[in-house]
């Protein structure tokens, strides 16, 4: 038996980096999946090299980003050919692909989302598989509480390692004089709240509150916020800042579902928060925003969207965020969610957006990841661990650099 396992072994290793029999046999048919890789890139390409050695440029069709890849395994195809970007994940983990900067991979990935097709979606059982487990975690209101303590609740030490002093964890608005990360998310805040005129005494209601500094701004305007969260760290972190900050008669942390809370606010304000609900719960977010608005009140949005084109492929699997970073999450489809908001009474004006903005941001965030990996300031996770996070990262950074997925302030208001 000991032999057998050894010869199998051995067979595997062959077939995995093209050498041996079984991988000669097998290169020609991943070679024809290259080949199609390399007519449905119509911007950009890559420079490839596949396991024999050889080298391979694939794509450069019209001018975009361009990537270096090594493929060390052929498994690396079969796993991206059948479980789209959830198998490519694995195959990196694993060491099956390699790249001195995934980011622009990504970047191309989603630039050519449309003519590559279903190229970088799972397939056949492993789709319904991830689509399976996707609605497992669905955000009903017992399951939510889970889905958002497997993210923030690693721990405020985490998050504290690499976010910006005001543990903001959404997209800066950067500009011209603008310097650096902490400045730019203290200007996204301001930007936000400029939409609701809030005058002094105002009532605002923050849905998905996060660390707080949101709620904090908005008392310093004057405002008495009621902040909603589902992470236990979070509202500890935000109540220890808003005492530190003298506010706590302007502000309250609850621990509460937005779906449970009853009460009227003269604005709302919801930073990046609507892509953690899932696409069934759309309508009770938008009428949970109207039941709390009082008639003529605003209320702020940022949010990630990905292109309209590319939703119905996204929703109908898992993706590789889903699927390790953010369960039951699911990006917008901004036309259609915009549609539900006015059937509420809610208008949909003043949308900017600023995708480019969120690629810098998750730059930044890793390099700060890096850094504090470097000085030890991460403890209690390991290498494998990080591995996810800067694959995590990048993946996100090349997506928004690919245009694919766009991150915009809105402004609702509530007819009279």
């Amino acid at each position: 038996m000991a032999s057998r396992g050894a010869h199998l072994l051995k067979a595997d290793r062959t077939f995995a980096t093209g050498g041996g029999l079984i991988g000669r046999l097998a290169a020609p048919a991943f070679r024809k999946v290259v080949d199609q890789l390399h007519a449905r890139l119509s911007h950009g390409g890559i420079h490839g090299v596949l396991p024999s050695g050889e080298e391979r440029k694939v794509g450069f069709h019209a001018p975009g980003p361009e990537a270096l890849v090594r493929l060390h395994s052929w498994l690396a195809m079969v796993r991206l050919a059948t479980s789209g970007s959830v198998g490519w994940y694995k195959a990196w983990e694993r060491g099956e692909w390699s790249s001195p900067d995934p980011v622009p991979l990504f970047e191309l990935f989603m630039l050519n989302a449309e003519s590559l097709g279903g190229a970088a979606r799972a397939k056949g059982p492993f789709r319904l598989l991830n689509w399976l487990a996707h609605q497992w975690r669905d955000n009903a209101l017992g399951q939510a509480r889970e889905n958002i303590a497997a993210h923030y609740d690693l721990g405020n030490d985490f998050y504290a390692a690499w976010l910006d002093p005001s543990m903001t964890y959404s997209s800066g608005r950067f500009s011209a004089d603008v310097n650096g990360l902490e400045e730019a998310q203290h200007r996204k805040v301001e930007l936000l709240l400029d939409r609701l005129a809030l005058k002094p005494g105002d009532r605002l209601l923050e849905i998905g509150c996060g660390w707080g500094a949101l709620a904090i701004a908005a008392a310093k305007r004057g405002a008495v916020v009621t902040g909603l969260t589902l992470s236990t760290e979070q509202k500890a972190w935000a109540e220890r800042r808003i005492a530190e900050e003298g506010l706590l008669g302007r502000i309250t942390i609850r621990l509460e579902d937005y779906r449970e809370h009853r009460a009227s606010y003269d604005a709302v304000a919801s930073v990046e928060m609507v892509e953690a609900v899932g696409q069934r719960w759309w309508p009770a977010y938008l009428d949970a925003i109207a039941g709390a608005l009082r008639p003529g009140g605003r209320a702020a949005l940022q949010f990630i969207a990905i292109r309209r084109e590319l939703f119905d492929r996204y929703a109908a699997s898992a993706d590789f965020i889903q699927t390790y970073i953010f369960p039951g999450g699911m990006l917008l489809n901004e036309p259609r969610f915009a549609i539900l908001a006015k059937e509420r009474g809610l208008s949909w004006d003043d949308r900017d957006g600023f995708g480019l903005d969120y690629a810098e941001t998750l730059r930044l965030w890793r390099e700060r990841y890096n850094a504090a990996v470097q000085d030890g300031r991460l403890v209690g996770f390991d290498e494998r661990f990080h591995r996810l996070w800067r694959y995590y990262l990048m993946y996100c950074e090349g997506g928004f650099r690919g245009r694919g997925i766009d991150v915009a302030q809105v402004t609702m208001t509530k007819g009279e």
